[in-house]
């Protein structure tokens, strides 16, 4: 992938409740955003997107739930790269050993070498969850999954993006008459949960489109979910146009997309 001033690009290794793990990159300096995957399973999806895990800068965390932290520990201390992560996540205690750690603090912008770093809070049932806004030059883009309901935190904070990870984690209907007990079903479609795909239409629509190249689907839900289904909540607010709509699936992934 060749860099270039105000050239964002970004790729999945896959999202979905079994792993979760984005890169992003200015073509110069590459961040994975959480590592869901076992260290082998991460290595194998980094090589098919063209990269070996010490071209990584640093890994970015959200929150210490398994489908984003499983692999963090491990790829840290085999590959030796940093770690920049809120303390609350850090006290989950589910990490292990890191071999340099940096810590985030929600609302306080950093940068890893070309890269702008925006680490915004969102309402999830974590410790101390942030989801990310990624600037190089003037394009962003916005990493939004996991959180229960679209807060005017999170409309403010992500509002002009160029691309746009956005979470349509579940139909309601398929969430109430599907296999999960009636306690998780009450945490997932609660207001720390996780975004149905209403709620994403809903978000998408106050966020504005007007600037996105790129909206992809993400942590769609294997048994509460099917793809056509979230793009059917989001398609009417592209005038019927689905070109710059992609879904980001679990065992593939995305291919790398390009903010130009």
């Amino acid at each position: 992938m060749s860099s270039g001033q105000g050239r964002l690009a970004f790729a999945s290794l896959g999202s979905g409740s079994k792993g979760n793990a984005t890169l992003v990159s200015d073509g110069e300096t590459h961040l994975l955003v959480d590592c869901g995957f076992t260290l082998r399973e991460t290595e194998r999806r980094l090589a098919r997107l063209g990269l070996h895990p010490r071209q990584l800068d640093a890994l970015l965390v959200t929150h210490e739930h398994g489908d984003h932290l499983r692999g963090v520990g491990p790829l840290a201390r085999r590959h030796g790269m940093p770690v920049y992560l809120t303390p609350g996540t850090w006290l989950s205690g589910r990490l292990g050993e890191l071999p340099r750690h940096h810590w985030i603090t929600p609302q306080a912008r950093f940068a890893v070498k070309g890269l702008t770093i925006d680490p915004i809070t969102v309402p999830h049932d974590a410790r101390e969850p942030v989801q990310f806004r990624i600037a190089a030059g003037e394009r962003c883009l916005g990493l939004l999954t996991d959180l229960g309901h679209p807060s005017a935190h999170v409309v403010e904070a992500f509002a002009g993006c160029d691309g746009l990870v956005l979470e349509c984690n579940h139909d309601p209907r398929m969430l109430v008459e599907g296999p999960y007990p009636a306690s998780l079903k009450r945490r997932v479609g609660g207001d720390w949960g996780h975004l149905a795909n209403g709620q994403a239409a809903w978000l998408l629509a106050r966020l504005g489109l007007d600037r996105l190249q790129r909206i992809v689907c993400s942590h769609l839900s294997e048994h509460n979910n099917r793809p056509e289904l979230a793009l059917e909540a989001l398609v009417p607010l592209l005038d019927g146009d689905e070109s710059r709509l992609r879904v980001a699936a679990q065992d593939d992934g995305l291919a790398w997309q390009t903010l130009g």
